[in-house]
C-alpha cells in the first residue's frame, strides 16, 4: 500500500528519508512556485520563494506534528504567505519606489489566500494524479480518466477499451479511491 500524505509527513520527520523528500518536493515545489508567480513575482523571485519555503520546511518538519483535525495545506500556505510578506517588506525597505513608479503586488493578502487555495487544490490533485498514473494499468487509468475528466459515458468508454461497463466503473472507483487516500487531510 502506498503511503498516505499523513504518513509522508511522518516520514519527513525521520532523518535520512530522501525518497520522502523527493516525493514531497515533487508535489509542492511546482505549487509554491505557481503561488509566487500568481502573486506577481518574477521567475527568479518565485524560485527564490520556493527555496525559502523549503529551507523553512527542512528546519520545521523534523519536529512538526501533524494534527489530522487541522489542515496541512493551510499551514503550508501560511508559511509561504509569511515568507512572501517578509520578502516584500525587505524590498520596500531597500528600494523606494517613486509615486506610481512601479506596480505593487498583484493582489492583497486576502486575495492571495483565495488564489493560493484554488491553485493549491488544482496543483496538488493534478500532481498526485500524475504521480499515481504509473501505479495503474493503462486501461484502468484511461477508463477512469475518460469518464471523470472527459465526462464520457461509461458504456462508450467500455466499448472503446473492450471492457464491460462494470469494469469501467470498478476502474474509476479504484483510481478515485486511491486519489482520496493520497490526498486525505490535504484538501480540507
Amino acid at each position: 500500500m502506498t503511503p498516505t500524505p499523513a504518513s509522508l509527513l511522518e516520514r519527513l520527520r525521520q532523518p535520512f528519508q530522501p525518497d520522502a523528500w523527493a516525493r514531497f518536493v515533487s508535489l509542492y515545489a511546482p505549487l509554491v512556485y505557481s503561488w509566487g508567480r500568481r502573486a506577481g513575482l518574477q521567475d527568479a523571485d518565485a524560485a527564490e520563494l520556493v527555496q525559502e519555503v523549503f529551507v523553512t520546511l527542512l528546519q520545521v518538519l523534523p519536529t512538526f506534528i501533524y494534527d489530522r483535525r487541522r489542515s496541512f495545506r493551510r499551514w503550508l500556505r501560511t508559511v509561504a504567505l509569511n515568507l512572501w510578506r517578509n520578502t516584500r517588506k525587505r524590498r520596500k525597505e531597500i528600494i523606494s519606489l517613486a509615486e506610481g513608479g512601479g506596480p505593487d503586488a498583484a493582489a492583497g493578502p486576502d486575495d492571495l489566500e483565495a488564489l493560493w487555495e484554488a491553485e493549491y487544490q488544482r496543483r496538488l490533485a493534478g500532481r498526485a494524479l500524475e504521480i499515481m498514473r504509473t501505479d495503474f494499468a493503462e486501461t484502468t487509468w484511461k477508463a477512469c480518466w475518460e469518464t471523470v475528466a472527459c465526462g464520457r459515458p461509461a458504456a462508450e468508454v467500455a466499448a472503446e477499451l473492450g471492457l464491460t461497463v462494470g469494469a469501467v466503473y470498478a476502474a474509476r472507483f479504484r483510481v478515485l479511491d486511491r486519489l482520496r487516500r493520497e490526498l486525505q487531510g490535504m484538501l480540507d
